[in-house]
């Protein structure tokens, strides 16, 4: 791990994102999102799928959970989703306070990566998936600062990489003295006026 190298703590993030759900109603299962192709119940599956597969990753627990592509199967909730989501995101926030997560090799969606990346890559799940479903669902976000710093500096060292593939859009150019939230939005690929009537 680098001296540079944020070791974040993900549990205020995660905790937002539980919130979120928390707040979703059946009603809403079925709405738009942000993501293309995403309901809200999809975006809520991959959340559920991410934090498994990154709590692993932290562990250095490599198998079925890590090797999964996921992108190969439209993610979808079980029936005890409000139960088992808030449930896994605190084990994914517990997993990653362990310095040890942040070092060495470790694998998530089936790639492996230095577990400081992963730890990036998890961080900018939950802060952009945040905003997806708060979007959706009418709510409003406030993500944990440290998070949001550490996701926009993360998709800032991307937005010129070639290799983006499929993880994220085009960036969408925001004004430079946009909030922070919107410029790293923008970076993601999403357009940050989204609404649920765009």
């Amino acid at each position: 791990m680098t001296d540079t190298t944020p070791t974040l703590d993900l549990g205020p993030q995660a905790a937002v994102v539980a919130r979120l759900a928390e707040g979703v109603t059946d009603e809403q299962l079925a709405a738009p999102t942000p993501c293309p192709q995403y309901a809200v119940r999809n975006v809520l599956g991959h959340l559920a799928g991410l934090a498994v597969a990154f709590r692993d990753a932290g562990r250095k627990d490599l198998g079925v959970t890590t090797d999964t592509d996921p992108g190969s199967a439209l993610p979808e909730i079980g029936q005890g989703w409000r139960e088992e989501l808030p449930k896994v995101l605190g084990e994914l926030a517990e997993a990653w306070r362990d310095p040890a997560a942040w070092t060495g090799m470790t694998r998530a969606g089936g790639v492996d990566l230095p577990g400081e990346i992963a730890g990036l890559v998890a961080t900018d799940e939950l802060v952009i998936h945040g905003w997806d479903l708060a979007r959706a669902t009418g709510q409003s976000y406030a993500p944990d600062p440290a998070a949001l710093q550490v996701c926009h500096d993360f998709l800032a060292a991307a937005a010129d990489d070639a290799d983006r593939g499929d993880i994220f859009g085009p960036v969408v150019r925001v004004e430079a003295d946009a909030a922070l939230l919107d410029r790293a939005v923008g970076l993601s690929g999403r357009e940050p006026g989204w609404t649920r009537r765009s």
